[in-house]
């Protein structure tokens, strides 16, 4: 005796069931279409040293922004000199009387040596100061060697020859030397010997010699992209279908050097903030009293054998953000371009 078998209503009810939950049922999200971007986002929160390093960076740059309230809620300022104003806080050889440069609930980081002015504030102004610099730097130097570079790349020609020329001359060219024998030069055209140099003056000068001699590398990078580029699929059709060369350049080449220009950005900051830091170090960049990362560590190395806390602080902070903006900028290029990973 055989089992009954299902009507055919109870079969079509159990068809119609299964084709609905197919319809209501969200596809799995390993099916879901992402972008690049979103792809490289994902690979970069997986990476632990890069989120760090992103909150580290993103801490002194809230800092920096901050540093006048900062210095407003704890009363004090970088430019007064409290170790002369009060007595007691500086002894007859010109150092804190405190232990440890003079640290204590008044002064957080203490007070510097014979002008007795509090560290803390003074390294805030110190790290607002060389962080906008840089950070103006990076822009424009980012900024021209695009323009340069895909310029050269896409024009070809004696474009490109003159210009390939210029970027090997300042390649090959002793920048640093440059800088310290230069910038003094540059100065002297505007202001007298006899009289003060304006501070925006020095950071104008700064600005414009580091981006000068900065760009360089970025537009022979991209240039050898775009010269990559040119040649795709795409790029002919935007030509056959009669597109500008400005829209070439905007749809077509530009989106696809995202990922070089923002590696090469993340580069550029660090190492525009220890060349502004030399330089004032040097004597050729901001000068005392002005807060700057180079003006700490130059004042401070002239006292480090008698005491070490003085060059502890800056020379702790500027570690640590190089640092931190170096390990963000390898992970940035991991997350985008995943093959240069080892």
């Amino acid at each position: 005796m055989t089992p009954p078998t299902p009507s055919a209503a109870a079969q079509l009810e159990a068809t119609d069931e299964s084709v609905e939950k197919s319809i209501t049922s969200p596809a799995p999200a390993a099916n879901e279409s992402r972008s690049p971007g979103q792809l490289a986002w994902r690979r970069f929160k997986r990476d632990r040293t890069g989120v760090i390093a992103a909150f580290v960076v993103i801490a002194f740059f809230v800092i920096a922004l901050c540093a006048p309230l900062i210095a407003k809620l704890y009363g004090k300022d970088p430019y007064t000199t409290y170790g002369i104003n009060t007595p007691g806080l500086l002894g007859d050889n010109g150092f804190p009387v405190g232990p440890n440069g003079g640290m204590s609930g008044e002064f957080w980081f203490g007070i510097d040596p014979q002008l007795g002015r509090d560290v803390f504030t003074f390294l805030l102004y110190a790290i607002r100061n060389s962080l906008l610099i840089a950070t103006a730097i990076t822009l424009l130097v980012v900024l021209v060697g695009v323009v340069i570079g895909v310029t050269a790349g896409y024009v070809g020609g004696k474009t490109d020859w003159f210009l390939g020329r210029v970027i090997d001359i300042l390649l090959a060219f002793p920048s640093q030397l440059f800088f310290v024998a230069f910038t003094p030069v540059v100065i002297a055209l505007f202001v007298a010997a006899d009289e003060n140099t304006p501070v925006w003056l020095t950071v104008t000068c700064l600005i414009g010699l580091l981006t000068l001699f900065g760009w360089a590398s970025i537009a022979r990078l991209l240039r050898g992209q775009v010269l990559a580029l040119r040649e795709r699929e795409f790029v002919e059709a935007a030509k056959v279908t009669g597109a500008s060369p400005a829209r070439i350049i905007f749809k077509e080449l530009l989106p696809n050097l995202w990922t070089p220009i923002l590696i090469q950005g993340t580069l550029t900051l660090p190492a525009m903030v220890t060349t502004e830091a030399g330089l004032a170090f040097l004597g050729v960049g901001l000068q005392d009293p002005t807060p700057d990362w180079g003006v700490m560590i130059g004042y401070a190395a002239k006292f480090y054998q008698d005491d070490i806390t003085f060059l502890l602080f800056p020379g702790m902070a500027m570690v640590i953000f190089v640092l931190a903006f170096n390990l963000l900028g390898d992970s940035v290029r991991d997350a985008l371009d995943p093959k240069t990973k080892r």
